[in-house]
């Protein structure tokens, strides 16, 4: 190594390709560990949650390396591990979780109780997750590599299908989070809030899942006509206020079996002003009764960029009772990737999931990522892939 570089957030609207230092295999607070593995990155993804940090709405520290869409080869292991080796092609989980506490052995790896002293859940290159290096550059470091790494088969056939691979690190096992946990199943009716790539994720794998009309709304045309391209139903936001005249429109009736929630809290109303429980109240009054709500979307404990009080430190203007009063199901919180990115493997070697096509891929060189990072925040249809080994484009 020795020429390690990385993306490093510098504030707000800034981030800069900065040479690093050389992954080590320790914890954040310095403590050796032999349970490791550092890879050279093969691809890792700007994602719209890095976009949150980037525009200012966390509290993201200066210097902070980001990235924790991950795909590499594993170039050197530590005594403890047993079940990679040096040569493998690895995806990442973006959830840093250790394998062992009780969340982890429940499958619930969003929210690992031992890799973050700050509160459960840890991920790399994330504000509040622990301190764990982002891996937005050329080399990085994975902790528990045994319980974490997720081994392709074939190396070769691996790679041919790279654009498609380097999704299960997310954007992929969120997507198909938000649809498992909002019920969609053969010949659900289904709304996606968000045209970005995890909304674009999650209506693929509620295709994949059997639902018959995946509705996908948004104000963004490009991405609408985007998602109309690859065979969802789009639903244009600027029209009106009246969602459910919309839905109804394509279904028959004002509502839908499963609502998933891909914006978050910086979701924005008709009249163009930020309203951060917005896509909540929405899901709430569309959703049938005895209906299911995946939310995916990105809600953080405190946003000093908060056009309102409350939400600046989580506290959103919610209608629960039309919820509760529908006796609705909510499910929220990190993705535990683990749980799902095997099996979305399979589907993507097998060619039964092009996810590459959906999100638009869109592969840029490591050293381009801040014009990436622009591109996407100024609402382009792609997903940006970043190649910092320049092993994509060869």
């Amino acid at each position: 190594m020795g020429d390690n570089r990385g993306v490093v957030y510098l504030g707000r609207d800034k981030v800069e390709v900065q040479s690093i230092d050389d992954p080590k295999m320790e914890t954040p607070d310095g403590r050796l560990i032999t349970h490791a593995a550092i890879l050279k990155v093969v691809s890792t993804n700007i994602c719209g949650s890095d976009q949150h940090m980037v525009r200012g709405r966390t509290t993201a520290q200066q210097g902070l390396v980001l990235g924790h869409e991950i795909t590499g080869e594993v170039i050197e292991v530590g005594a403890d591990v047993e079940m990679v080796a040096k040569g493998d092609l690895v995806s990442v989980p973006f959830n840093v979780a250790c394998g062992r506490c009780q969340c982890c052995r429940e499958q619930n790896t969003g929210v690992c109780l031992t890799v973050n002293p700050a509160r459960p859940g840890g991920a790399y290159g994330y504000v509040d997750m622990g301190g764990w290096i982002g891996g937005q550059a050329r080399y990085v470091m994975i902790p528990y590599a045994d319980f974490n790494l997720l081994r392709f088969p074939d190396k070769a056939q691996a790679m041919s299908k790279i654009r498609d691979l380097t999704m299960l690190s997310d954007i992929l096992p969120t997507g198909f989070h938000g649809a498992v946990t909002a019920k969609v199943g053969v010949g659900s009716t289904v709304y996606v809030a968000g045209a970005g790539p995890v909304g674009l994720a999650a209506a693929a794998s509620a295709r994949i899942l059997g639902a018959a009309v995946v509705m996908i709304g948004d104000f963004n045309a490009d991405r609408l006509a985007h998602a109309a391209k690859v065979g969802f139903t789009p639903v244009d936001l600027s029209k009106h206020d009246r969602l459910g005249e919309m839905v109804e429109a394509v279904v028959g009736r004002p509502e839908v079996d499963s609502f998933i929630d891909c914006v978050g809290f910086e979701a924005r109303g008709h009249a163009g002003g930020e309203q951060p429980a917005v896509v909540l109240n929405q899901a709430m009054a569309l959703t049938r009764a005895a209906g299911s709500i995946g939310i995916p979307g990105l809600y953080v404990t405190e946003d000093p960029g908060a056009v309102e009080e409350g939400a600046r430190t989580g506290n959103l203007s919610l209608r629960f009772g039309q919820g509760w009063a529908k006796s609705q199901s909510f499910h929220t919180g990190q993705t535990p990737t683990l749980r799902y990115n095997r099996q979305l493997m399979q589907a993507i070697l097998h060619d039964r999931l092009p996810i590459a096509e959906v999100v638009n891929a869109t592969v840029i060189p490591l050293e381009q990522a801040a014009e990436g990072y622009k591109s996407f925040d100024d609402g382009a249809a792609k997903k940006f892939v970043l190649d910092p080994h320049g092993l994509l484009a060869a």
